[in-house]
């Protein structure tokens, strides 16, 4: 009888130290599995990073069609609706969403304020994220007239650039920086560009979003994806 318990006491001993290494090897297995699914569902949820290359080729200047890295949003002077220069200093460490648009349009522009204004105000206390808007007719639009239509749309000084300045450069911005405009030209005076395109640009000066500027739906995906970057 002794004999029979002791060869059972064993087996039970055997059994739950067998168990034991089971389980431990379980839960190694499960930590490893969990941190695989984490990091594949964080590699799904990262933006790209758009160069020349990964771009619309209609979009890129002919110099730059084979560029494959490292792109970014060259220097810039500007002038904005309160009359302060605004250069790239101004978005260092930013991430911003720019986009062309000019004072007297009456078709896409009010649409793409509206919705710009919708991004100040999703991020109006955040720090880290601005916006920059690039007047097409900077002849025309004036610093008085920016500040008028800032204010008629709310734009916070500092937070929202509602910017003018030399033709050329801003058309260069638009073609060779942002690729926000499929027409060809040198920004001369007869040269006028019309784009519906917000740009995300993150704290590195990258492109990593393209949005229709006119549709809500657009720019509430804009806003996932600056909270995307703010979280890296």
């Amino acid at each position: 009888m002794l004999c029979n318990f002791e060869k059972t006491r064993k087996m039970s001993q055997t059994f739950f130290a067998k168990s034991k290494y089971t389980f431990i090897a379980m839960g190694v297995l499960s930590v490893i599995i969990i941190t695989y699914l984490y990091q594949i569902n964080n590699k799904a949820k990262s933006l790209p990073i758009y160069n020349p290359i990964d771009i619309n080729p209609r979009l890129v200047d002919e110099s730059l069609l084979n560029k494959s890295k490292n792109h970014t949003i060259g220097s810039f002077s500007l002038v904005d609706q309160d009359g302060n220069t605004v250069t790239q200093d101004n978005f260092e460490n930013k991430i911003y969403v720019a986009d062309f648009f000019f004072t007297k349009c009456a078709t896409i522009c009010p649409i793409m304020t509206t919705n710009m204004a919708v991004l100040q105000k999703e991020f109006l206390n955040n720090p880290k994220v601005k916006f920059l808007s690039h007047s097409v007719t900077p002849i025309m639009d004036s610093v008085p007239v920016l500040r008028e239509y800032a204010d008629k749309h709310r734009a916070v000084s500092n937070k929202w650039h509602i910017t003018t300045g030399d033709k050329k450069m801003i058309y260069n911005l638009a073609r060779k920086n942002y690729f926000a405009v499929l027409d060809e030209g040198d920004g001369d005076a007869q040269d006028f560009i019309h784009t519906e395109q917000f740009v995300l640009i993150d704290t590195k000066k990258r492109i990593r979003g393209f949005y229709d500027g006119t549709k809500l739906k657009e720019t509430q995906q804009a806003i996932k994806d600056i909270k995307l970057l703010l979280a890296k």
